[in-house]
C-alpha cells in the first residue's frame, strides 16, 4: 500500500464506532505501548527528559510571546466572521514570526561578532536559547517606521498624478 488512508476510513476504523474491530484494539494497544515506552525513556534517560523540557519550555516562551504581542480580548463586535477571525488570527502570527525572525536576525549577528573576536560559543549552547524573548521590545508605545525612502512605491496615485506624501 501506499501508507495513506482518506479520512472516512480512518474514522470508521478508529472512531468510536470501531471499539470491537480488531485493528481498532491494536491501534489501541500500540498506542498504549507507545506511551508506556515514552515514559520509561523519560524517567529513565535524563538527557531525553532535558531535551523534552526543552522542547516544552521553547513552546511555553513563544506562547508568552504571543500574550505579550497582543493581550487584550477581541471586541464583541469584531472576530465573529469567518474572515474577520482569519485576518486577526494571520496579524497576530504575523507579528510573533516578525519579533522571532528580528531576534533571530540579532542573535546571529551576535555569535557571528562573538565568533570573529575568537571568543568560543558552543553549538549545544546554542541550541538551547530561543529567539522568544521580548523585554527588549517596547509593544505599547508609539512605533515610527521609517517609510520615507520607499513613499513612492507605497503611495498608490492615479495614471498621470505625481506622488503625493501624506504628513
Amino acid at each position: 500500500g501506499s501508507g495513506r488512508v482518506s479520512a472516512t476510513l480512518a474514522l470508521q476504523r478508529f472512531g468510536s464506532a470501531a471499539h470491537g474491530d480488531p485493528l481498532h484494539w491494536a491501534a489501541e494497544h500500540l498506542g498504549r505501548l507507545l506511551r508506556t515506552v515514552f515514559l520509561c525513556d523519560y524517567i529513565a534517560i535524563e538527557e531525553f527528559r532535558r531535551e523534552i523540557h526543552t522542547l516544552l519550555n521553547r513552546g511555553e516562551s513563544v506562547h508568552q510571546l504571543q500574550r505579550a504581542v497582543y493581550s487584550g480580548k477581541v471586541a464583541p463586535e469584531r472576530g465573529r466572521r469567518r474572515d474577520e477571525m482569519k485576518a486577526i488570527s494571520g496579524s497576530h502570527a504575523l507579528l510573533t514570526n516578525i519579533v522571532l525572525a528580528w531576534n533571530t536576525a540579532r542573535m546571529h549577528e551576535v555569535v557571528e561578532r562573538l565568533r570573529r573576536d575568537k571568543i568560543a560559543v558552543e553549538d549545544d549552547w546554542l541550541r538551547r536559547m530561543g529567539p522568544a524573548r521580548f523585554s527588549h521590545i517596547n509593544f505599547r508605545g508609539t512605533m515610527r517606521f521609517g517609510v520615507e525612502k520607499f513613499a513612492a512605491a507605497l503611495i498608490q496615485r492615479a495614471p498621470g498624478q505625481a506622488t503625493r506624501m501624506v504628513s
